[in-house]
């Protein structure tokens, strides 16, 4: 029973122990988290940690004018086109050319045998015999005159009727020369012939179309746009061309006022120079500056966040971030046009970061100390680091935690 009791007794003292070397070391522990936590908050004994500096570029405003091009759809004409008619009804006899020929002005194109030509002949010959017997009857008539067997009053008579028939044969001799020229059809212009429409054996009617030519050298296209376009459009203005894969200058020669009512639109006219290789008639597309901003305020259009469609950049203040409300003009891929809120001596951030924010700590680019010694802070370079300055998709730019703001479309 004594040794019984020892061995209980000494079970109960190394509990004892146990339990207190246990409290020892929580108590110990929980002082120890409680003295960290006032460390971190600035307390006596604590590590101070420092909030982390962004690096960014930033740059004052720049002079400049700006340029927004619309892509549109034109077609290609010629400068000269001459669509001809058929000026009397007959049946072709002949036809000298066919579509893609080159012709010269006064070529014959076809011949058409119409039924006006033998009229018009016989009613010229019927002329000329009566001119020849009214002259005829004048001669005879003189003798007389001269000797005094004729009063001058009957001489008048027959001189009047020779001017009478000559008027009707010159007359009939015109309109005669005149079905022989509509009987054949000559090219008015030089140029290619872009269709012909008749062959042998073809009647044709008065005012049938048979060919259509295309003047030589210059051509021109002719395209569509709206009323906000044309007020920002003039004549002179370049025009690019691609066809093929080629790129071809014209000049805006021709700019209507009136809309056009197949389409609503205004009709505008370039010209183009040295473009043989174009099919007259073929669609192609255009490049035309329909907006545009002299001599305007720039920044890079990176700089620029967006919140619920309003504008605003980030300015450098002595090494912190101002955020700074903006009205934006034209922008495109590089730039932006700063309507108002920017003076010419702002240092504006062009670096996109989703660290900054109003009142944020930031550094620019290329200045001494990239690490903060004393507080143990890192400066973070967000022009280099894809974690900190890559730019979202979708043009998406974070103007806080959580905070994402997209750029209002064109």
């Amino acid at each position: 029973m004594t040794m019984r009791k020892k061995v209980i007794v000494a079970g109960i003292c190394g509990a004892a122990l146990a339990a207190a070397v246990g409290g020892y070391f929580l108590l110990e522990g929980n002082r120890q988290a409680k003295g960290g936590m006032k460390g971190a908050g600035g307390a006596p004994g604590g590590m101070t940690q420092e909030a982390s500096v962004t690096v960014v570029k930033a740059s004052v405003p720049s002079k400049g004018d700006l340029s927004l091009s619309t892509g549109l759809t034109g077609t290609v004409e010629a400068a000269d086109v001459v669509y001809v008619y058929a000026k009397t009804t007959g049946d072709v006899t002949a036809v000298h050319v066919k579509a893609g020929d080159v012709v010269t002005a006064g070529q014959v194109l076809c011949e058409i045998d119409t039924e006006q030509v033998d009229s018009a002949r016989n009613s010229m010959e019927a002329a000329q015999v009566s001119l020849a017997q009214a002259q005829s009857n004048l001669d005879r008539m003189q003798l007389l005159y001269s000797s005094g067997d004729l009063s001058e009053q009957e001489y008048e008579q027959y001189s009047n009727s020779v001017k009478s028939s000559r008027l009707q044969y010159e007359s009939a001799k015109l309109a005669y020369e005149r079905q022989v020229e509509y009987s054949r059809i000559t090219a008015p212009i030089g140029g290619r012939i872009e269709s012909c429409d008749v062959e042998i054996y073809d009647r044709v009617n008065q005012s049938g179309q048979l060919c259509v030519i295309s003047g030589e050298g210059e051509s021109r296209i002719t395209f569509f746009v709206t009323q906000r376009m044309m007020k920002n459009i003039r004549e002179g203005d370049v025009v690019e061309v691609e066809k093929n894969g080629e790129t071809y200058q014209g000049r805006i020669s021709e700019i209507s006022s009136m809309v056009d009512e197949s389409s609503g639109l205004f009709k505008v006219k370039a010209e183009l120079n040295h473009t043989e290789e174009i099919p007259i008639g073929s669609t192609v597309k255009l490049n035309l500056v329909t907006e545009r901003a002299e001599n305007a305020m720039l920044v890079p259009v990176d700089a620029i966040y967006y919140s619920g469609g309003d504008g605003y950049v980030y300015l450098y203040q002595d090494g912190t971030a101002k955020m700074t409300p903006v009205e934006v003009g034209l922008y495109d891929s590089e730039y932006a046009q700063i309507l108002s809120g920017l003076n010419e001596t702002d240092m504006v951030v062009s670096t996109w970061s989703s660290n900054l924010y109003e009142g944020a700590k930031i550094r620019l680019k290329g200045e001494e100390g990239q690490k903060n010694v004393s507080g143990g802070g890192e400066l973070r370079d967000s022009g280099e680091r894809g974690d900190q300055g890559e730019k979202p998709e979708g043009g998406v730019k974070s103007d806080g935690p959580g905070a994402g703001k997209r750029r209002p479309e064109a």
